[in-house]
């Protein structure tokens, strides 16, 4: 692997023109503006203080801006990554304390040696075990429970740290009469304003808009005092590099989690990369090489005391849309960070607990897709089902479960597609030399002691059975026949 393979920031540092600064400063200062509030809400999302979203903001950023090979991915902490870090780390320490941030920086850098190994082995083709469907249930699922989670940041009051939909509803319940009707208040206001602003225009930074003007109400009239929860004392300052802690006791109970979360992960990072450059009609994307810039990223960003991070639609989509050329705009974003937390942490003292909830409501309300199973189930039940069942189990087992019950549903059905493929019967189309399935040709022709037969799969141990079967029963069903073809033009094995 060469030197621009491996570092894709050596092509383009090389071939910079001054015509592409432009888009790329306006593109990391939009991302930049709206990475702050997000990362913040993001990481109390994950059980962590609000400020290592910033940390996380920061060195993944840079290092995915040298080694990443798509120019739109705009990696950060993200609301699926951090609810699976909740849902898994909650099981080994409390959330927020330091033997569980501890945790969560170790999960990092686990998930980061994973995604390094895998991008070096070439082994990017193991994103595609999970479907389409399974991706969609499973963020459906998730993105309800997430924005469940936040009821009681919104309402005022004390969270439980659940992910589990009836336990939430319950805890909100018994002490619907404490709700802070000011704290509520806040929230919602926040929840409308941030979709009005967004549309109106989708580059608009409106959840820092919101934060600021949340900021602004809550100091000014001083709320604190009546009772509305703040951010308080976020300390100041980029974090010293440090070495996380990883005996072989915490590999061993990080590691079933890691792996999940570079499964979700990666596929989702790739999926985005992917859709955005669709639109653009790009193809800058290579697998493997966003295995090894997503997994070095997190290495170096576990050492900053980063929690695991992951590609980011809605600030890849800003990005994009602001016009980014090159993965200078990733760097700008993180420079924004970093002015952040060297002079401005002290502005968020006032900032309210509620607006953070908002955020990552209106954040992932957007990934609860409704248009796909409803596709599904006019063009492909099997599909509808598997993304059904992914989103039941997820919803009311668990969110690793609902991860593990993906996993096996998209390798049963590669398992069942695979021992039962298809089979064609063949009949010449009228007045060519081609011949064609009947079922899709009904005008085909076909001669009544003459089966023409194209199994459309390779030949393993799998499906022998199913071929001997079929062949058989195909022919049983034919009187007078004479002749049997068959077309192995699709046997390549």
């Amino acid at each position: 692997m060469g030197i621009r393979q491996f570092i894709p920031a050596v092509d383009w540092i090389s071939n910079y023109r001054r015509t592409n600064l432009k888009g790329d400063l306006f593109a990391g200062i939009t991302v930049g503006v709206l990475l702050i509030p997000q990362g913040m809400a993001y990481a109390m999302l994950a059980g962590l203080p609000p400020v290592y979203g910033l940390y996380a903001s920061l060195v993944p950023l840079v290092i995915y801006g040298l080694f990443g090979s798509s120019r739109f991915l705009s990696v950060g902490p993200v609301a699926i990554t951090s609810i699976i870090a909740l849902a898994g780390l909650s099981f080994l320490a409390t959330p927020g304390s330091s033997e569980y941030i501890a945790l969560a920086i170790s999960l990092a850098l686990l998930i980061g040696i994973i995604q390094l190994l895998l991008g070096i082995f070439r082994m990017g083709y193991l994103v595609n075990f999970l479907s389409g469907p399974v991706i969609s249930g499973f963020a459906s699922a998730a993105a309800l429970i997430i924005c469940f989670s936040q009821l009681t940041n919104l309402l005022g009051l004390e969270s439980d740290h659940s992910n589990y939909i009836p336990e939430i509803i319950r805890h909100v319940l018994q002490q619907a009469p404490e709700i802070h009707g000011l704290t509520t208040l806040i929230g919602i206001l926040a929840i409308g304003l941030i979709i009005l602003l967004q549309r109106i225009k989708k580059t608009i930074p409106a959840p820092l808009i919101a934060l600021v003007l949340g900021i602004a109400i809550v100091s000014g009239f001083q709320l604190d005092l009546e009772g509305v929860v703040i951010l308080g004392s976020v300390p100041a300052g980029i974090p010293a590099p440090d070495i996380p802690d990883m005996g072989l006791e915490k590999l061993y109970s990080l590691l079933p989690l890691a792996l999940a979360m570079t499964l979700i992960g990666t596929t989702e990072s790739i999926a985005i990369a992917k859709s955005i450059e669709a639109r653009k009609q790009s193809e800058t994307l290579i697998p493997n090489q966003e295995l090894i810039g997503l997994g070095i990223s997190k290495i170096a960003g576990s050492f900053f005391q980063a929690y695991p991070t992951s590609g980011s639609f809605s600030r890849s989509a800003i990005n994009s849309m602001s016009g980014e050329k090159t993965g200078l705009s990733s760097i700008v974003a993180a420079l924004l960070v970093a002015i952040t937390l060297l002079f401005l942490t002290p502005l968020f003292y006032y900032l309210p607990n509620t607006l953070l909830a908002a955020i990552i409501i209106v954040a992932v309300g957007n990934m609860i897709d409704i248009q796909k199973p409803i596709f599904l189930w006019k063009n492909r039940r099997s599909d509808f089902w598997m993304l059904l069942i992914t989103f039941i189990a997820t919803l009311f087992i668990g969110i690793e479960e609902g991860i593990l019950a993906g996993v096996i549903l998209s390798l049963a059905m590669i398992i069942y597609k695979s021992s039962k493929p298809h089979i064609s019967n063949l009949g010449r189309v009228p007045g060519s030399p081609y011949y064609r399935n009947i079922e899709r040709f009904p005008d085909a022709e076909q001669s009544k002691d003459m089966l023409i037969i194209r199994y459309d799969s390779h030949l393993f141990f799998g499906n022998i059975n199913h071929f001997k079967t079929n062949m058989k029963s195909l022919v049983d069903s034919r009187e007078n026949l004479k002749h049997f073809i068959l077309d192995a033009s699709s046997i390549t094995d």
